[in-house]
């Protein structure tokens, strides 16, 4: 099986410039060339791989072959342009969701900086963003980039993206090298010169009702945890509140408190640098079945009997008409 990955999918913006997304009508044509050279699992196949996993090669012949559609993030793009065609189309997909976006009403730094860098583009950016950050610790007298974190993430990470070398510098600092009690206030702070942050909020993220009807119309709607954050550098305890706290508000809100059809997750970020194996044991104690990752492979026999907490994914542009759009 081949699960693959998405984020925007969306159609052209002109108030984002240097946006990276993946142009709603190369996604329809993606569909089709997985049609046309493979073949979609379809629920009610994966509704029996979560219950009755393959245990040996001949099981698991079925699913050679078969093609996954994930979509991290909880968009708005992926209930407006996604979920349709897909049901247009009579294929499913499984909807990663960060639950913490609901609680605070405001977008999360990952979608911030993301925005940010879609509106100035990355070298204005970051030569804005280190003027901020000398300014701030200036001023609090903090140093506030983690040196050892930043030694650890600086060769693991945007190796397979295909960005400018600021946009990967402005990734990379806001992402993992500052630390997560700064984070916020800093891009509070470029956001205020950019846009007004209930704003982005409003038209990024999908609603409840929106969550609700994915589940009611046999999509698979899983946790990308509350607030997005890179497991690894978090403490065991904090990585246990941040995806309990996620799953307790799926399964409260999702079918009228009916709970999940299928207790998925996928890693924020992705990578095996970005969770442990405490992060795994986690998610099992959970009750997880299935956990996806970031590592352009296909799955497995192997993967779902001894890894099913870290299955890999292909991120979509690495198939054709999957390049991604700017602007």
């Amino acid at each position: 099986m081949k699960a693959i990955m998405y984020h925007y999918v969306r159609k052209s913006d002109k108030n984002t410039p240097f946006f990276r997304y993946l142009d709603f009508e190369n996604f329809k044509k993606q569909l089709d060339y997985f049609e046309k050279n493979y073949s979609f699992l379809t629920y009610e196949e994966f509704l029996n791989l979560y219950e009755n996993p393959p245990q040996n090669a001949k099981q698991y012949e079925h699913y050679k072959g078969k093609i996954l559609l994930t979509f991290d993030d909880g968009l708005k793009d992926h209930y407006d342009f996604v979920f349709k065609e897909l049901k247009k189309r009579g294929l499913f997909g499984f909807f990663f969701v960060c639950s913490g976006v609901y609680e605070r009403k405001k977008a999360l730094d990952v979608h911030r900086i993301h925005f940010l860098l879609g509106k100035l583009g990355g070298k204005k950016l970051l030569d804005l963003a280190n003027e901020k950050i000398k300014l701030f610790q200036k001023q609090k007298g903090v140093c506030i980039i983690k040196d050892s974190e930043k030694a650890f993430f600086e060769n693991k990470t945007y190796l397979n993206q295909d960005n400018d070398f600021a946009t990967s510098e402005f990734k990379k600092l806001f992402n993992y090298y500052i630390k997560y009690a700064y984070r916020e206030s800093l891009l509070d702070s470029l956001m205020e010169e950019i846009c007004e942050d209930y704003a982005l909020f409003e038209n990024l993220y999908m609603s409840i009702d929106a969550l609700k009807t994915l589940q009611k119309e046999k999509m698979i709607v899983g946790s990308h945890s509350h607030n997005h954050f890179v497991l690894s550098k978090l403490t065991k305890e904090e990585q246990k509140q941040e995806l309990q706290k996620s799953f307790e508000f799926l399964e409260q809100i999702i079918g009228g408190g009916g709970g999940l059809i299928a207790k998925t997750f996928c890693y924020p970020y992705g990578g095996a640098h970005t969770y442990t194996q405490e992060t795994k044991e986690i998610l099992k104690n959970l009750g997880v079945k299935f956990s996806f990752d970031v590592n352009y492979k296909d799955i497995s026999l192997e993967d779902i009997l001894q890894n099913p907490q870290a299955l890999p994914r292909y991120d979509c542009n690495l198939f054709e008409y999957g390049k991604a759009n700017l602007g």
